[in-house]
Parts: C-alpha cells; sequence; structure tokens
C-alpha cells in the first residue's frame, strides 16, 4: 500500500501552519516510526495523542510546548499507544483529557461526533470515525485544510482492525471520510503514525480498493480450504514479513466475521 501515498515529510517535526508533531520514542512493526503527537495551536495550543507513558517524551512535548497554554488533551482513541501518558501529561501541563471513551477521560468533557473544539482563534471539528477501534475519532483543522486520522488512516502501510475494532464500521469510515476530504477540499491527512500525506482522496481511494481487494482475497483463500485465520494469514499474507502476522491475523478475524454476517 506504500505506493498509494504521497507523504510529506518523516514524522518528527512534520508540520503544517497550525500542527506540530512531536514523535514518540516507540518505533515497531504496528506503530512504525512511533506514535506522533500533534500539538495544535499558536498561543494557546492543544496536544492530540500524547502517547505512550513514556516520562522522557512526555517532557520532550512539555518542552515543545513552551509557555504556550494546553488547553486540553485530545485522544484519537484509547489505544496505549497513544493515551498511555495522557494522565502524566495532564499533571505535567495542567489540562483536562477529552476522548469518547468514558474511562480515559480526566474532566468533566469528553469527545463526540460533531463537537467544535476552540483553541486560541482556531477550531478542530470531532468526526466520529469507529472502525479500527469503537471509539476512534479524526479531528480537522479548517485552518490548514488537514485532517488528523489517529489510527484510522496511516502514513504508510494499512490500518489494522483491532480487537475492539469492526470491519463494517470502518468501510463505512473510510466512505464517510473519502466523501469529506473531496467536499472539504482536504489537502493533507495528518496521521498516529508514519508521514503526513499530501493528496487525501487518492489517499482514501487506496485505503478503499485495499480493503475490496483483501476481501477478495480472503473469499479466494477459503474456497481453496483455508478454515483458520492462520491459514488464511498464510496463503493473503504469503509476502508480508512474518513479524506482522499476529496483526495480520486479527484483520483476518475481523473480515471472516464481517464476510460471515454478510
Amino acid at each position: 500500500m506504500s505506493g498509494l501515498y504521497v507523504p510529506l515529510a518523516g514524522p518528527d517535526g512534520t508540520r503544517t501552519d497550525h500542527a506540530e508533531n512531536v514523535l514518540a520514542p516507540n518505533p515497531s512493526e504496528m506503530t512504525l516510526e512511533g506514535t506522533n503527537t500533534w500539538v495544535i495551536g499558536t498561543t494557546d495550543v492543544v496536544v492530540v495523542d500524547p502517547g505512550p507513558d513514556d516520562e522522557a517524551h512526555l517532557r520532550r512535548v512539555a518542552e515543545h510546548v513552551g509557555r504556550r497554554r494546553v488547553t486540553a488533551i485530545l485522544l484519537t482513541h484509547g489505544h496505549h499507544d497513544h493515551s498511555g501518558g495522557a494522565k502524566r501529561f495532564a499533571e505535567l501541563v495542567g489540562a483536562p483529557v477529552r476522548a469518547l471513551d468514558p474511562r480515559h477521560r480526566l474532566g468533566d468533557e469528553g469527545l463526540s461526533d460533531g463537537d467544535v473544539i476552540e483553541v486560541g482563534g482556531l477550531e478542530l471539528r470531532v468526526y466520529g470515525t469507529p472502525g479500527h477501534s469503537f471509539d476512534s475519532l479524526c479531528f480537522w483543522l479548517p485552518a490548514d485544510r488537514a485532517m488528523l486520522t489517529g489510527d484510522t488512516v496511516l502514513g504508510r502501510g494499512t490500518t489494522v482492525i483491532a480487537h475492539d475494532g469492526n470491519l463494517a464500521d470502518y468501510l463505512r469510515t473510510l466512505d464517510l471520510l473519502r466523501a469529506t476530504a473531496e467536499e472539504l477540499e482536504a489537502e493533507t491527512l495528518l496521521p498516529g503514525h508514519g508521514p503526513a500525506l499530501a493528496d487525501p482522496v487518492f489517499a482514501l481511494d487506496g485505503y478503499i480498493v485495499h480493503r475490496r481487494e483483501r476481501l477478495d482475497q480472503i473469499r479466494a483463500a477459503r474456497a481453496s480450504g483455508a478454515r483458520t485465520p492462520r491459514e488464511i494469514v498464510e496463503i493473503v499474507y504469503a509476502d508480508v514479513d512474518t513479524a506482522l502476522w499476529p496483526a495480520a491475523e486479527m484483520s483476518v478475524r475481523a473480515q471472516v466475521d464481517y464476510l460471515d454476517r454478510l
């Protein structure tokens, strides 16, 4: 899938007019170079996805913020590599944590589809985008024509449907984001992992095509006799690094469940 995207730059230090990335030091097969922590604003700021509970990273983000006031910490979803450091970062900067899932909130306000967050004269508009996880959100930054996508769209590779996600929801989310990107004339996707992407509609078209192709491949693998998710992975993901097979198996389970419900 990497050939379908147009990356803007490497993750750490990537910026638009009003968004800056501070990369967490948690690289892996699943997190790519690490988790992208986004600082949004100029005078007052919000911080999106403070990342894992890594004291050095959290202090680095706080130092990057500097004298600016953090009005809120926003979570694209509750997976640990995005939310694990939220409580500690809230202590460092004195800001509430807002999330869709109440279990990850600190303070009285959550987040839901249609919310508008104002920070220093800027707006962030909240889109409910379930699929990768049940609580996934994306944030539209109109001033930069940029969409922060968390794990819903990555800067490289494709998104795993996690144990708390749902493929039917994810397919609807991709259609929504694709239509929204076109309608809003989006110029940039700012993902939770990997580089920013300069052609949102193109990237989302690639994601949609890829999902259809994978479903067709899984249908074919089952027709040839593969029964378990592992057997399907060995056929469909034969050209993928075996280190990624556990994540692939998670996605296969989600896809088999989706096909069985059609």
